[in-house]
């Protein structure tokens, strides 16, 4: 890889980096100083042409100041390295650290909200409208890849089918209760299913319409997307997800990531704050948020990713984020229009 790279020294070791789900990446230490090397696995973003995609977007951007680290170029002029059959890309190595919600002030928060509001407009300016892929909502760690949400005829995004979610809670149960040896996590995945249940029974007429397809987004911001230096931004990291969704959305998606407590509530002194700065910063209407709260109401209510990855695919790593993410389902629903006024307020 390092031999494609004309200034990029001599390597001296390649660590993994621990964060990640779908790719993997390694900090890579040369002579002539530290790097990030990505290898792209996750198969619907994994091939070439998605990837030079990404890469030009953030580059358009870094010209627009949005804080982003651009892959380097090889002596070819190319970004992407085709080894072994897996596309590779250099990055810089950014010096900062991840910040979730509880370690930002209503300050950091209303900086939060701006700088998603300046990716969204500065993505308009340097993607073509039309030539992007449409994602389906609730993509990735926040919500991950479950039988919920995806993209109906004609652009729209269709709201998850609360029929075809009765169906999987009923497999997960049956997955719960055959396991042997049971421990603590089944146990709560066991009362969340039935209690999901429960709810959806109750609320299954507030399902949302399609909405319409937005503009193009991140599709993945969260904090383990994000490096600080210090109380600034320094990059936003991982556009695998690039793509045409309802951008409000993800603003509400991202918000409901970065301010979940671990009880499960939202901290909505500082959602209001980052509601209104990104409003502001996107020109988002109030009745724009309100309305992306209720279908990512929804798409939580509908939302088992972590369980399916746990149960069908036997990986266990996003088992820390349920007893959250499924809390916040419950006060979100007893708790809605307090919710909604703080996207809206």
């Amino acid at each position: 890889m390092l031999r494609r790279y004309a200034d990029a020294g001599e390597p001296l070791s390649c660590v993994p980096v621990a964060q990640g789900l779908l790719n993997r990446g390694y900090r890579l230490a040369t002579t002539r100083g530290a790097y990030f090397l990505k290898q792209h696995l996750d198969a619907p973003t994994a091939d070439r042409e998605t990837i030079v995609r990404q890469h030009r977007a953030t580059q358009r951007l870094h010209g627009l100041g949005v804080p982003v680290a651009p892959p380097l170029p090889d002596a070819e002029g190319r970004t992407v390295a085709v080894i072994g059959g897996h596309c590779y890309a250099l990055h810089p190595w950014v010096e900062g650290r991840h910040r979730g919600g509880a370690q930002l002030t209503p300050a950091g928060s209303r900086r939060l909200g701006a700088l998603l509001g300046l990716v969204h407009t500065c993505l308009e300016r340097v993607m073509e409208p039309e030539a992007g892929p449409a994602l389906p909502a609730g993509a990735g760690p926040g919500s991950g890849p479950d039988a919920g949400p995806g993209t109906a005829p004609g652009g729209a995004h269709r709201s998850a089918d609360p029929e075809e979610t009765l169906r999987l809670i009923g497999r997960l149960l049956t997955m719960v209760r055959d396991r042997r040896p049971r421990g603590c996590f089944d146990e709560l995945a066991e009362h969340r299913l039935l209690e999901r249940r429960r709810l959806l029974a109750e609320q299954a007429h507030r399902r949302p319409p399609p909405a319409a397809t937005g503009g193009w987004v991140h599709g993945d911001f969260h904090p383990l997307n994000l490096l600080y230096r210090g109380a600034e931004p320094a990059a936003i990291v991982d556009w695998d997800r690039l793509g045409v969704q309802p951008r409000a959305e993800e603003a509400v998606r991202a918000a409901v990531i970065f301010f979940v407590q671990p009880d499960g509530r939202l901290d909505l002194t500082k959602v209001r704050a980052y509601a209104r700065a990104y409003r502001r910063a996107a020109g988002a209407a109030p009745g724009e948020l309100a309305a992306a709260a209720h279908r990512v109401w929804w798409e939580r209510l509908n939302d088992f990713w972590i369980l399916r990855w746990r149960y069908e695919l036997g990986d266990s790593r996003p088992d820390a984020q349920f007893p959250a993410a499924s809390a916040l389902v419950v006060w979100w629903t007893r708790e809605y229009e307090a919710v909604r006024a703080a996207f809206a307020g």
